[in-house]
């Protein structure tokens, strides 16, 4: 048994072949920290364990304590599309390697080409969204509960905005509507029940009102003996009071997702259309881009937006700004769209195409693995259509020695994490995830026989 004396240096450790990609995936000093403390913790013991024997032993102890707070690549076999806890909305390399200049290099961001001077770094993603929407105005801050703190913020500071009961929606992380309502200055006026709500009951309370505010329930579904009030008709109250009204659509696309098979979801030029003033949604979810809260509608309200000192605080920076501008360019060519963006080239894949997935994964399981090709049921995340699923196809696994909660922690401890969901006793692998396939058989190849 080794010695407390035969414990190496920290700097013959670091200079090991087998630490070169520890440093360079962790970083030096991190690497070097976490020798210290364990051979801290190895001393306090006074007994060396068997690992400590062999610099692979302190390769693999070293990169064990550092992997769980390191952002790293996996694979998202959930079945939810756009995964808000696995990074949601995929970009393309092509689309990233389109704007690299723009995020390695010195680039307009705020500077007017034309006159020498200093320019609003809103105006490019603004002029995409006038064209492709059709709006008088947008701006963009960095997700959505910011967006629609700005307007509120703007527009209701310490006055009161009504909410139908039926739309006090609680988001990811237990963000809850009414809280970020207060942290927004204004306060909330709850107004018709959990299921109905008309519009005498907003009419009730307009008069007192700074705005109006209809939040689209777009991760939460209510069914049944239920009334809201649409957005034409909330938009004509809001005129009779002069005062502005706001629809967060939350999880908003451009297109009507129908023409693909998938469920109707609101539009923001619908909205419009239907004489709201402003909409707010969010960037990384169905419109498949990066995170950013986006801000479209009626000039004069979004020129009051943008003077107000809170949109500094949450404006989006340039590689957002460079991602967001380059995602809505493809909606410009949208007969082309279910192969230009990635999360509708997900959405839109064939039975065919996610059982031949299936099978080419399943030759490369060893064969101590149980498997089965399965039909399953996707959903799209991140809370859009909360009450939809779409018809997808699983690999299962079983394995003789693990329980699947056993195996869904072997495939998460693989060199890039898979990462599935267990259902009954098995692990269930949903193939709209699969990509890149051959990189995922070579991941799954190494699971333990």
């Amino acid at each position: 048994m080794a010695e407390l004396r035969d414990l190496p240096g920290v700097d013959a450790l670091l200079a090991a072949p087998e630490f070169e990609s520890l440093t360079a995936a962790f970083g030096t000093q991190s690497v070097k920290d976490v020798i210290r403390s364990v051979q801290t913790q190895i001393r306090n013991d006074r007994a060396v364990p068997a690992w400590a024997a062999s610099i692979d032993g302190w390769q693999k102890t070293i990169e064990a304590h550092l992997a769980p707070v390191a952002y790293r690549s996996v694979f998202n076999l959930t079945g939810t599309i756009i995964h808000t806890n696995l990074g949601r909305a995929l970009i393309s390399d092509d689309l990233w390697d389109g704007i690299r200049d723009l995020v390695t290099r010195p680039a307009n961001l705020e500077y007017d080409l034309k006159t020498g001077r200093r320019g609003d770094r809103d105006l490019v993603v603004e002029s995409r969204l006038q064209r492709l929407i059709g709006c008088e105005a947008a701006t963009v801050v960095n997700n959505n509960a910011a967006a629609l703190m700005l307007v509120l913020n703007t527009f209701a500071l310490g006055q009161r905005v009504p909410v139908s009961r039926g739309e006090l929606i609680e988001i990811g992380g237990s963000f809850r509507l009414p809280d970020l309502m207060t942290r927004s200055g204004c306060e909330l006026v709850e107004v018709g029940t959990t299921n109905r709500t008309h519009l005498d009951d907003f009419a009730r309370v307009a008069s007192d009102a700074a705005m109006l505010l209809k939040v689209h329930p777009s991760n939460y579904h209510i069914s049944g003996f239920t009334t809201d009030v649409d957005a034409k008709s909330m938009a004509g109250l809001a005129r009779e009071h002069a005062i502005p009204s706001c629809v967060d659509l939350g999880s908003g696309t451009l297109v009507d997702l129908t023409r693909w098979g998938l469920p109707k979801e609101p539009t923001p030029q619908a909205v419009l259309a239907d004489g709201i003033d402003l909409v707010t949604f969010s960037g990384d979810k169905l419109l498949g881009g990066v995170q950013a809260g986006i801000i479209v509608g009626t000039k004069t309200y979004v020129d009051a937006i943008k003077k107000n000192p809170m949109k500094r605080a949450l404006r989006a920076d340039k590689i957002t700004l460079a991602a967001l501008d380059a995602t809505l360019k493809l909606y410009e060519e949208p007969q082309q769209l279910a192969e230009t963006l990635p999360l509708l080239k997900t959405l839109t894949l064939t039975s065919a195409t996610l059982k031949s997935r299936a099978r080419k994964l399943s030759k490369a399981l060893p064969s101590t693995w149980q498997h089965a090709v399965e039909a399953s049921q996707a959903q799209i995340g991140s809370g859009a259509l909360p009450d939809k699923t779409i018809e997808s196809i699983a690999l299962t696994l079983q394995h003789a020695e693990h329980s699947a909660d056993e195996i869904a922690d072997l495939l998460r401890s693989l060199p890039t994490p898979v990462i599935g969901r267990v259902h009954g006793d098995k692990v269930w692998l949903d193939m709209r995830g699969a990509q890149p396939l051959q990189d995922l058989a070579k991941t799954l190849g190494e699971l333990a026989p």
